[in-house]
């Protein structure tokens, strides 16, 4: 996705594995710089499973209770409500399923035979605070944890008296101002746009063609059967903040949207596979014919 772009106060910077821009229309002072690189770098060594040192690198070898910092909560809440109205194709227990398929610590990129991830109540108990786990678990959070990242990192510039900002990490945006058009890539060809979304919130996007590998091997993995979905190509999710926004983009590759337009308030575009695009009726934006 592109969006407009003040880059004033301009901040580019790599992080939790892709490129990150933050725009301001003030600079963005050093301390700042310094606070937002440490608590990106907390976030990585609770969640990332391709670091030793993580909590979920330690769940992963290690059953029994594990306590999560005090934000966690939103993160997990958020997967339940997911879990249920996915019917459990997305889960924040799909690491395994993503090794598997070749997806590991050490990027493989070698396929083994397709492993369901274990459900949610089978394996794990979320408490509020502690996740209990009965045996070892592989946490991968893609699926929603860079939109709340991304949240985290507004709600500091909020609270350093930068309340105008645009957020862009590679796909997961949070605008705070006026609104501003965000271009929709083509998943096919990155030269071209389906269409444009007018934000102020969050848009994410997700699409089967970014981390792709091997013979239809890609990120956006059913849980249920630890494989690689195929129906829907590409999705965009619109909402308040960047959490529900990159969760429910994962989610529209497995639920139908009217069915979660039921429990979220958000608009959505996707594109199914062959090329055709359905957008929310509520969209605010056009989609080009």
């Amino acid at each position: 996705m592109q969006s407009e772009s003040t880059q004033v106060g301009l901040m580019r910077f790599e992080a939790i594995g892709t490129q990150w821009q933050i725009d301001t229309p003030e600079p963005i002072p050093q301390t700042l710089r310094t606070a937002l690189a440490r608590r990106i770098d907390e976030f990585d060594r609770t969640y990332s499973r391709f670091r030793d040192d993580s909590l979920v690198a330690r769940i992963a070898t290690t059953p029994g209770r594990h306590e999560f910092p005090a934000d966690a909560p939103p993160l997990f809440d958020l997967y339940r409500r997911l879990h249920s109205a996915t019917a459990g194709r997305v889960s924040p227990l799909v690491g395994g399923s993503l090794d598997a398929l070749g997806y590991d610590r050490t990027y493989s990129l070698r396929a083994r035979a397709a492993a369901p991830a274990p459900t949610w109540d089978d394996a794990v108990a979320w408490d509020g605070t502690a996740l209990t786990t009965v045996r070892p678990v592989s946490i991968d959070v893609g699926a929603a944890g860079k939109g709340y990242l991304v949240d985290i990192v507004g709600r500091m510039l909020v609270g350093a008296g930068i309340p105008q900002f645009t957020i862009d990490a590679s796909g997961d945006i949070l605008h705070s101002g006026a609104p501003i058009r965000v271009g929709l890539e083509h998943p096919l060809d990155p030269s071209k746009a389906i269409g444009v979304a007018t934000v102020s919130g969050a848009i994410c996007a997700s699409a089967a063609n970014r981390r792709a590998w091997g013979n239809g091997l890609h990120h956006v993995i059913d849980a249920t059967t630890g494989l690689p979905t195929s129906a829907v190509i590409a999705t965009w999710a619109i909402a308040a903040t960047a959490l529900a926004a990159d969760g429910l983009a994962t989610a529209l590759f497995f639920a139908d949207p009217a069915t979660l337009e039921q429990s979220f308030d958000f608009t959505w575009v996707l594109m199914r596979e062959g090329g055709r695009v359905e957008f929310s009726p509520r969209f605010e934006g056009e989609i080009f014919r």
